[in-house]
């Protein structure tokens, strides 16, 4: 894996609930194409006192992927995590795992597709899950009395259809790097690593980001067409991060400190349909203008937004219901959380011959209970509502940073 990238890669495919591969639907093969610009050969440290891929300027492609546990040995978990810490840090250094050459009567250790090419900025981002702790009332590895109370199931949100095959998992890995081929060598290869102890749940591939977590970077656009995440806290911004996003010391328990929790959501969006709505009902819906990004009432993306002002007939220029007024933290009592999503194409529904697609909702926060709940439930009137269902859903407590010589979930296991 290291070294200069051989060539430009195209990544085809998708992944589900049994694992990756290329899906097939309506005679359409679901393509991510890797169009973006050459992967740099930047490493991303893999130890330190956060995990890496939180605080991290947001990458362009994704693979996030969550596994049940087929061992009721916690001695396994421990076995598990370590062997994942080792290959994690190797691969995000944009070394392989192990040998891809060897043994002629062997499989190779490393699985190779990513041989020759860069660490393309690729984070490894581990937590767990509710049912880590707990499944149908049994405390599954005597840590029931861990599970942080900010570990929650979530309520039942307006728009909710939520798929039981996209939902929860004991253990999330999330993998986020700028080539398509690199992330997925690295679920990929965890999933291996975990055959005998762990299987696969869900999977998602997602491409484009669809915020900016840096002073540096654009803000994207979703594939509404709209500028996204314009508002969204910075990681150069230390005293929000510690505010908003990291769990503290002080925090109960004390095994999250460094760590944070992570909310994932599925949320098709209803291309055909938006594709149907006038310019005006686009803009009016999300409260800013499509092509600059502006609050309506001004002429650039990060002008103040005025939620006060009215139009000629001195009604609100910024419809009440309007993304913007409603997610808005002014809005919200200062809440704030850290968005990380991607967009995501999984072919097509055959049944009503429409784009299966949308946005792969991420974000990071110190306690979900008091953040992204609030946000969701204040969410339940959105004008966006009436193009978005939800399909998938997640919460997970993502283990604090490890340094060298330890394994991810040290401080929880011992």
């Amino acid at each position: 894996m290291t070294g200069r990238r051989i060539s430009r890669r195209r990544f085809l495919g998708t992944a589900g609930a049994a694992g990756a591969g290329l899906l097939v639907a309506g005679g359409i093969v679901a393509t991510q194409l890797d169009d973006s610009a050459e992967a740099t050969n930047a490493a991303v440290p893999f130890y330190g006192a956060h995990q890496a891929g939180i605080a991290t300027p947001a990458q362009e492609r994704a693979f996030v992927a969550t596994f049940d546990l087929t061992t009721d040995k916690l001695d396994d978990v421990r076995a598990l995590l370590r062997n994942w810490t080792r290959a994690a840090a190797l691969m995000c250094a944009g070394e392989p795992v192990g040998p891809v050459e060897g043994d002629q009567w062997a499989p190779p250790i490393d699985t190779g597709e990513a041989t020759g090419l860069a660490a393309a900025n690729l984070t490894i981002t581990v937590g767990v899950g509710p049912t880590f702790f707990e499944r149908d009332g049994a405390d599954r590895f005597g840590l029931a009395n861990q599970r942080p109370e900010q570990l929650i199931d979530l309520p039942v949100f307006a728009g909710d259809a939520l798929d039981p095959a996209r939902c929860g998992g004991d253990i999330v890995v999330q993998a986020c790097a700028d080539d398509a081929q690199v992330t997925f060598h690295a679920v990929r290869n965890l999933a291996r690593i975990a055959r005998g102890k762990a299987v696969m749940r869900w999977s998602q591939l997602g491409f484009g980001r669809t915020a900016s977590t840096s002073r540096e970077q654009e803000t994207p656009r979703n594939l509404f067409g709209f500028k996204d995440g314009t508002n969204n806290i910075l990681a150069e911004d230390e005293a929000a991060m510690s505010e908003h996003v990291w769990a503290a010391a002080g925090d109960t328990p004390d095994w999250m400190a460094g760590g944070s929790y992570m909310v994932a959501r599925r949320i098709r969006m209803l291309i055909e349909v938006w594709d149907r709505s006038t310019l005006l009902d686009q803009e009016q819906t999300f409260g800013r203008t499509k092509i600059t990004g502006a609050p309506l009432g001004k002429e650039a993306e990060h002008d103040t937004v005025d939620l006060v002002a009215t139009d000629d007939a001195g009604d609100p220029l910024i419809d009440p219901h309007a993304h913007i007024r409603l997610a808005a933290s002014s809005e919200n009592a200062g809440v704030r959380i850290l968005r990380r999503g991607y967009s995501f194409t999984d072919g097509m529904d055959t049944r009503l011959g429409q784009l299966d697609a949308g946005l792969f909702f991420i974000c990071f926060q110190r306690d979900p209970r008091t953040q992204f709940v609030v946000l969701q439930q204040r969410l339940s009137t959105d004008l966006l509502n009436e193009y978005i269902k939800h399909t998938g859903s997640g919460t997970y407590a993502i283990f604090p940073g490890v340094q060298d010589g330890g394994y991810l979930g040290e401080t929880l296991l011992g």
